[in-house]
C-alpha cells in the first residue's frame, strides 16, 4: 500500500475532527509547527507491529519535543477488529513498561470503530476516538501534563466533546464521519 493515503487521510481527520472540532485542544499547537510525525505500520503481525512501534518510540528518545512531540502510528492491514486493537494496546503498554518508558511517554487510541465501555456502537462519544484507521497515538507526558497545566478544567473536555458532537446536523456528521463504521446519526 502506497504510504502517503494512509498518511493524508489521518492528517486530514487530524485537521478536520481533532483540530477543527477543537476535541483534543492540546493537539493544533504542535500539528502547526510541524511537531507531529505521521508513521505508517504495514506490519501484518502482531510481533513485527509492536517492533514498529519500538522503533517510533526509540526515535522519540532520540529526537527533542521540539522536532518530533508527538508520534501517530497509523496501522494500515491488520486490526480490523476493535477487539483485537484492544489486545494490541495492553501489549503496547506492556511494552512501555518492560522497556523503561512509562511516565516519559503513554499511549492513545484511535480505531474506525472505537466504542467506550457501557456505550452502544453509534453514540456519539465514541466518534471522539474513531479514525480512518487504527492508530497507536505516541504521547511524551511531559509535553501531556504541560497542556493540562495551561487549560481550564481539564476534566471537561470529554463532557464537551460530547456536546460539540451531539451539536453536529447531519450534513456535518457525514462530511466527517461518513466513511466510518455506523456513521449515521
Amino acid at each position: 500500500m502506497e504510504k502517503t493515503c494512509p498518511i493524508n487521510q489521518t492528517r486530514q481527520w487530524l485537521e478536520e475532527v481533532v483540530i477543527g472540532l477543537n476535541l483534543c485542544p492540546f493537539a493544533r499547537k504542535p500539528f502547526t509547527a510541524g511537531q507531529v510525525r505521521f508513521a505508517v505500520s504495514d506490519s501484518r503481525n502482531v510481533e513485527t507491529l509492536l517492533g514498529d512501534l519500538h522503533e517510533e518510540l526509540d526515535h522519540m528518545d532520540r529526537v527533542s519535543a521540539e522536532e518530533v512531540d508527538t508520534t501517530l502510528l497509523i496501522i494500515t492491514d491488520q486490526l480490523d477488529d476493535f477487539l483485537d486493537y484492544n489486545d494490541v494496546l495492553d501489549l503496547a503498554d506492556g511494552l512501555l513498561e518492560q522497556q523503561g518508558w512509562e511516565g516519559t511517554y503513554q499511549i492513545a487510541s484511535f480505531h474506525p470503530a472505537y466504542q467506550f465501555a457501557d456505550t452502544t456502537a453509534d453514540d456519539p462519544e465514541n466518534y471522539t476516538n474513531r479514525a480512518p484507521y487504527p492508530i497507536l497515538h505516541i504521547l511524551r507526558e511531559a509535553s501531556l501534563d504541560k497542556g493540562l497545566a495551561s487549560y481550564p478544567n481539564p476534566e471537561q473536555i470529554p463532557e464537551r466533546n460530547i456536546a460539540t458532537l451531539n451539536g453536529l446536523n447531519e450534513a456535518q456528521w457525514q462530511a466527517l464521519f461518513g466513511g466510518l463504521p455506523g456513521a449515521h446519526r
